[in-house]
């Protein structure tokens, strides 16, 4: 374990060189600013890795993880993020990604305590509630696992849709626009689950519009 500890930092060391190999003033323009279009929220899964999967280079893209990208209404982290991005950075989209056998939607599925977890997972049945005709009505329980994968995603992207920063600075700015996809990790291939965000925007400002003085 040790080993594996110290094998860390002589990887870093190799990888410095590559990079300064390839591009001498890599890491001078790396530290001046970051000028992301990209806001990624997704899993916290360690096989899921923003940067690589959208074939972008560091700087090009903000992140933030939890388990099963969930955007919740009183997590300060992610309302953070989402503000910091928008306001500060004037990301131009904020993509909502899941993955298929993500471990956090799987738990979610199933009837088990699992203690500090419970509060968590319990936004991701929620999502099921919300759903539940159409995933009850799907006979393979594998089809129904990665169908609550999108339908959680979808659910997530409504929630940014919600937020303040969001909605103001899309219609001061034009931007950004909110997308949702989910990452096949047997194939490596993102799926874009084309959300109509302007039909979304558009359909729940009736209850959730922040746009307008009181």
């Amino acid at each position: 374990m040790e080993n594996s500890y110290k094998k860390i930092f002589e990887a870093n060391k190799k990888w410095v060189e590559k990079m300064n190999g390839e591009n001498p003033d890599f890491f001078a323009h790396l530290a001046k600013e970051q000028n992301p279009d990209y806001l990624y929220i997704g899993c916290s899964d360690s096989r899921v890795h923003a940067n690589e999967i959208m074939g972008l280079q560091p700087g090009e893209v903000f992140v933030h993880r939890n388990i099963a990208n969930m955007v919740v209404n009183n997590d300060l982290n992610v309302l953070s993020v989402i503000n910091y991005a928008v306001e500060h950075l004037n990301v131009k989209f904020i993509i909502v990604c899941g993955h298929y056998n993500c471990g956090g939607i799987k738990a979610a599925m199933q009837p088990k305590d699992l203690g500090i977890l419970n509060p968590w997972l319990r936004n991701v049945r929620d999502v099921y509630r919300l759903h539940e005709k159409e995933l009850d009505n799907i006979a393979s329980p594998d089809e129904r696992y990665n169908r609550l994968v999108e339908i959680n995603v979808y659910e997530q992207c409504l929630n940014v849709i919600k937020t303040a920063e969001v909605q103001k600075s899309y219609y001061e700015k034009g931007y950004p626009r909110v997308a949702g996809w989910v990452y096949d990790l047997n194939e490596g291939i993102l799926k874009d689950l084309n959300i109509d965000f302007e039909k979304e925007l558009n359909r729940i400002r009736k209850i959730y519009d922040l746009t307008k003085e009181k």
